[in-house]
């Protein structure tokens, strides 16, 4: 029987593991779906390995309850990139990686060829060529070693650059590093170069910092990387409503990537594309992603993109409704009853929040707000904070108007008087 480990090779296994304790949290043994018991005690002590300080414990009827809980305004380090540091290497990668910097440390530029021959000859280490290359190819990619061709041969050296160096010789660098370490922009790379330099963030703490997007930089790359080719790209995703048991997946989504929104009201980021089987555009949250490929060129992008930007004038927040990519909405229309002089403030935020809509003052201290969008059920979720200034609705359609009033009659019979 194989030991536990806390080090996994996968990182989208890791991704699942802080993902469902973190977002979704208060897990307990019978909410874990997938595999048994033991599975799911080995991610708990996965988990706990990597935050142990942010893991909380709810005792309850139902059983103890395991969550995170951090408050990312009183820390100076993302918690979450622990994950990141917990990959697993085999002895073959351990060995590939010191062999290969030690002969190539002074300088020298070889080839595949002198490479394995190096290894055999001088460290009595046999890899085969194919293995050897694989690590190279991977070394270049993430900038540790260079090559450059010589006919039709490759030759391989180490990159010089050196973090120590380029902080001492550009002032201010190590506070750059120190505050983009904990943006979206930087992220675990900042982190990364931060730890090498044997460095700590102790000037930048950010209140309303969204910790958990650093889940979701694993596969960004790709995207953007797709959006900046006008490329297909497909994924796979899972179902909100079956989260306990999230390794099952719904069929492949193939999309063409159009933009990355983020909510500003509870910070999940989302991918909007345009799906060609449904001839429509879809937001996908970035959490519920995985599998991310690259496909082929779209020739249509720019014309897609063009009705991307018309139609994204038309949505509250993310969502296209269930309509065809140019299809008519019924615009929503709030009738408000606001005191001009005492609610001033009121009229202020109307303003500052109605995004696509527009404020019309239809009598004294009467106002009209019209919201024309794809979905007006986005809209109902900010308009209820008004809820007792609000005279009357129209349009949108006819179950979101039930909706509201439904929740009117509950309301009375919860704290109204008879």
């Amino acid at each position: 029987m194989s030991g536990f480990s806390e080090l996994i090779k996968n990182f989208d296994k890791t991704r699942d593991y802080v993902r469902d304790f973190f977002i979704y949290g208060f897990k307990m043994r019978n909410d874990f779906e997938r595999k048994s018991s033991r599975t799911y005690d080995d991610e708990k002590r996965r988990v706990e390995s990597w935050l142990g300080n942010y893991v909380r414990y709810d005792d309850s009827q139902r059983g103890r309850q395991m969550s995170i809980t951090v408050d990312s305004g009183h820390i100076a380090e993302n918690p979450l990139y622990q994950a990141y540091y917990s990959k697993s290497f085999t002895d073959n990668d351990i060995k590939l990686h010191f062999l290969i910097i030690d002969i190539l440390f002074n300088g020298e530029c070889l080839s595949l060829k002198e490479l394995v021959n190096r290894l055999n000859d001088d460290y009595g280490q046999f890899f085969d060529e194919q293995t050897v290359r694989n690590k190279l190819k991977e070394y270049v990619k993430e900038g540790i070693l260079l090559t450059e061709k010589r006919g039709k041969t490759a030759y391989f050296s180490l990159c010089t650059d050196r973090v120590e160096e380029y902080i001492n010789e550009f002032h201010g660098l190590d506070d750059a590093l120190k505050f983009f370490s904990e943006t979206g922009e930087f992220s675990v790379v900042g982190n990364s170069i931060l730890k090498s330099a044997e460095i700590k963030n102790d000037l930048f703490y950010i209140k309303h910092n969204f910790i958990v997007h650093t889940l979701e930089d694993s596969i960004l790359p790709e995207i953007i990387s797709a959006m900046e080719q006008k490329k297909f790209v497909s994924f796979y995703t899972f179902f909100a409503k079956n989260r306990l048991n999230n390794a099952v997946l719904t069929g492949e989504n193939i999309v063409i990537p159009m933009q990355i929104l983020c909510s500003i009201q509870t910070g999940r980021r989302y991918l909007v594309g345009y799906i060609p089987k449904y001839k429509r555009f879809n937001s996908f949250r970035l959490d519920f992603i995985r599998n991310v490929k690259t496909g082929e060129i779209c020739n249509e992008y720019d014309e897609i993109h063009n009705k991307y930007l018309r139609n994204i004038h038309k949505c509250f927040g993310v969502s296209f409704g269930m309509r065809q990519d140019n299809g008519n909405v019924e615009p929503l229309k709030l009738t408000l009853k606001i005191d001009e002089i005492s609610e001033d403030f009121i009229i202020e935020r109307l303003q500052r929040e109605k995004r696509n809509a527009t404020l019309e003052k239809i009598g004294d201290n009467l106002f009209v707000l019209t919201i024309d969008v794809f979905d007006p059920n986005e809209v109902m979720h900010w308009a209820k904070s008004f809820i007792g200034r609000m005279i009357s609705i129209e349009g949108g359609n006819k179950n979101i108007r039930e909706r509201f009033y439904r929740d009117i009659i509950r309301m009375n019979k919860m704290y109204g008087r008879d």
